[in-house]
Parts: C-alpha cells; structure tokens; sequence
C-alpha cells in the first residue's frame, strides 16, 4: 500500500521561504515521476511542481523562479523549495506521482501552508 507522508509547512510572512518534504513508502520510488500539488480552499488541487525519475523538472508558471523541486530516490523522499512566498501560495500541499504520466495514489494529508503577514 503506498504511503505519502508531506510535512514541512506552516505560516511564513510574504517573501519568506519554506521548505516541504515528502516521504514515500510502498512504491517504487525511483519509477515514477512526482509532483507536488496544492490545492486552496474553494479551488481545485493543482500541480505545482514535477520531477522526473532522472531528475528533469517542469513548473507552474506561477511558481517557476521561485520554487525548486528535488527527490533522493535512494530514501524515497522527494522536496519542494519554496522562496519568495506570497499570500496567493497559501494552500495545502500534497504530493504525489506525475499525474500527467501516472495514476496518482491515495492522497496523503498534506502540509498547510499559509503566507500572512
């Protein structure tokens, strides 16, 4: 059974950084592109960030410049640099595989993160 476990977040004023970690259990990590997701209240989850299993990256246009993405297959763990935060990046954020490639698997709980000042 596949397990997603994100954590990492919390509340930072606009311009501050946080990062995100995501640990993953029961899959072939190193077999699947990943991605990090968000999603805000009243809107519908998007992704944010993905990564390749070579490490090849694509980001939302929303966040390119400002947020990195980067996994260890080896530990199965995958993460999400996030800089320059605004409020408009307030949102829980998942992670999960590509699912522009894959079928994603159970969602986890997510990390909020909320940017106010």
């Amino acid at each position: 059974q596949v397990q997603l476990v994100e954590s990492g977040g919390g509340l930072v004023q606009p311009g501050g950084s946080l990062r995100l970690s995501c640990s993953a259990s029961g899959i072939i990590f190193s077999a699947y592109a990943m991605g990090w997701y968000r999603q805000a209240p009243g809107k519908q989850r998007e992704l944010v960030a993905r990564i390749s299993s070579g490490g090849s990256t694509y980001y939302a246009d929303s966040v390119r410049g400002r947020f990195t993405i980067s996994r260890d297959n080896a530990k199965s763990t995958m993460s999400l640099q996030m800089n320059s935060l605004q409020p408009e990046d307030t949102a829980m954020y998942f992670c999960n595989k590509d699912w522009t490639t894959f079928v994603v698997a159970s969602w986890g709980q997510g990390t909020q993160v909320t940017v106010s000042s």
